[in-house]
């Protein structure tokens, strides 16, 4: 992708949708020191970590459902050395003044997930990122902070499909739109391995039993049996199609918000688009790429500028001040490596242009972008980029975290 400028500054009070929010999706990260007030086990590989939030930083960890935060944590690799590990985690709770709930999952060989399932106790700290994403909805009625502006008169239909740990954001979105409008109508479908690997089982249970005529849910277990064949074995495409045309009419759904690895949603995506579902109602956060590449090498590269070669100006915005690096051409640097070697503070998480904290409007110059998992079209139109993989493609670029 190649972005263009000059481009207008943006409205700080608007959504990515052009709808105003009383707590909006894309404000600028940064990270407090929190304490754990509680961790609960959800499965043998999963845990819940409750943070609590002082009164006077609740103003910056009030959030929207289906938003999420960052971990940073300093913690030894195989070899012992020690360095910072960054995670993204979807809050997992309806918005709740004083606390910030989130799931962690164990991954494979996972360093930070592994930590947090043996290690992480109440009574400790951490460093926790403000929230944000735009894995929210559209509709008015989840903007909890201006609770008079929702309309709970109007019949909505929303269908969430979720694997694994895609299911946190979802379970805020579904608590959330349950309980504040009651003629919303929530489907779910969850994949899973097995019944022991299903998180929030007993939530999930929970919401069934205090909506039985508005919430369905549709466990899928894929090495399980279940009474129903289409609720058994691997999620395909026989199977989507068959869930999605006879016990979801796809034409009634008035948004739909699709979690988990890359596979998967873009089976669920590829399926809508068929079905000529707009794009408009579909929103969708990924877990994984299922890209080989490892995302670290997009930040912390010792790069070195050569004053008597070519180097590509990299100019950027932050907090209000101004940042100048210069980037050689032949080190193809991305703009937030380059950023990160004389503003530590810069923002970002996952580095693999998954989550979208690394986000900032293109002020002047062109860029390429290698890959786009969290920036909505009109995000792009209106000239932003992800910096952990946009690489300069002019002399000198300009751009601005704090639009």
């Amino acid at each position: 992708m190649t972005a263009t400028t000059p481009l207008p500054e943006a409205d700080d009070t608007e959504a990515a949708d052009g709808s105003e929010t009383g707590t909006t999706s894309r404000r600028r990260a940064a990270f407090h020191t929190l304490e754990v007030s509680e961790v609960r086990r959800l499965t043998a590989a999963a845990i819940e970590v409750t943070f609590a939030v002082p009164e006077d930083l609740m103003g910056e960890y009030d959030y929207l459902p289906g938003q999420y935060v960052a971990l940073r944590k300093d913690l030894p690799d195989e070899e012992g050395n020690v360095s910072e590990v960054r995670r993204s985690y979807s809050i997992c709770a309806e918005p709740k003044p004083g606390e910030i709930k989130v799931a962690i999952k164990r991954d494979l060989g996972g360093l930070f997930s592994s930590w947090a399932n043996e290690s992480l106790r109440a009574g400790d700290t951490m460093e926790v990122m403000s929230p944000s994403g735009a894995f929210i909805s559209k509709h008015k009625m989840t903007a909890l902070n201006d609770p008079a502006s929702i309309d709970t008169t109007i019949s909505h239909n929303f269908v969430a499909v979720a694997a694994g740990s895609g299911i946190t954001p979802v379970m805020a979105i579904a608590r959330t739109v349950l309980a504040a409008n009651e003629h919303v109508h929530f489907d779910l479908i969850y994949a899973n391995r097995a019944a022991m690997d299903v998180m929030f089982l007993e939530e999930l249970a929970d919401l069934k039993d205090r909506y039985p005529s508005r919430f369905a849910l549709h466990h899928v277990l894929s090495r399980e049996q279940r009474i129903s064949p289409l609720l058994s074995g691997r999620l395909d495409a026989e199977k989507l199609t068959s869930l999605l045309g006879s016990v979801i009419r796809t034409n009634q759904i008035d948004e739909w918000f699709l979690c988990g690895p890359f596979e998967l949603v873009q089976l669920v995506r590829d399926h809508l688009s068929e079905q000529e579902v707009s794009p408009e109602k579909v929103r969708y956060e990924l877990f994984t790429t299922g890209r080989p590449n490892r995302p670290e090498g997009q930040i912390g590269r010792a790069v070195e500028a050569d004053d008597s070669g070519e180097n590509y100006d990299i100019e950027f915005r932050l907090d209000g001040l101004q940042g100048q690096v210069k980037s050689p051409l032949s080190a193809r640097e991305t703009i937030l490596n380059a950023a990160l070697r004389v503003r530590p503070d810069v923002p970002f998480a996952c580095a693999g242009g998954v989550c979208g904290t690394c986000r900032a409007k293109l002020v002047t110059g062109t860029v390429e972008m290698e890959e786009n998992y969290a920036l909505e079209p009109e995000e792009i139109e209106a000239g932003y980029i992800l910096t952990c993989q946009s690489h300069p493609t002019s002399d000198a670029v300009s751009v601005n975290y704090d639009a």
